[in-house]
């Protein structure tokens, strides 16, 4: 799927009223099953993208910690803000610290912002609902990433790794949102 036509595709769900993951199974489930498998492509190679270091620590200040399973919901959360925000927290993740909800749910305690876990499964619930078969997604989806495992896939690895724990870290790497979320440092 062309990287327009995706971001497009994430552009009208936030449009309706729908909850966003909803918008997003109902536009899927009405295009044919190639173009569902191609969405899932498009938004795994994005996700995959994000899957360094200084996200994952972003992510962890954010959440008030974070799990593997709970960092690929923050991954998804990334790439349903869309393009704009995505990439800016793809080329420094410390950006989040600007995105007005992340700001809100500071000052509230809310850890949930950006970890989006439903849409990390939308083309497969727009699959099941085209095909009314829920085991079928991930038989196609492995024959569809069989296809195409030839194709150069850009991994520059996670970075250099480092302790989220240690607040003087996350204070140099992550100024801003440690700001928000472990308050003012030491002068």
């Amino acid at each position: 799927m062309d990287i327009e036509v995706f971001w497009g595709a994430l552009d009208a769900a936030k449009d309706g009223d729908k909850p966003f993951d909803v918008a997003v199974v109902d536009h899927l489930s009405a295009l044919p099953a190639e173009e569902i498998l191609a969405f899932e492509h498009r938004f795994s190679r994005l996700r995959d993208a994000v899957y360094r270091w200084e996200v994952w620590a972003a992510a962890y200040l954010i959440g008030g910690g974070c799990s593997d399973d709970r960092f690929s919901d923050f991954a998804a959360g990334l790439v349903a803000l869309g393009r704009e925000w995505y990439e800016r927290a793809a080329a420094c993740p410390d950006s989040l610290a600007e995105y007005p909800a992340v700001r809100i749910a500071a000052a509230d305690g809310d850890q949930d912002v950006i970890f989006d876990e439903d849409f990390n499964f939308a083309a497969s619930r727009a699959y099941e609902r085209l095909t009314g078969d829920s085991d079928v997604f991930w038989e196609d989806w492995s024959a569809y990433t069989d296809a195409r495992a030839t194709e150069a896939e850009a991994s520059e690895g996670m970075g250099e790794p480092f302790d989220f724990g240690d607040d003087q870290q996350m204070r140099r790497r992550l100024p801003r949102l440690a700001a928000l979320h472990l308050g003012p440092g030491p002068d």
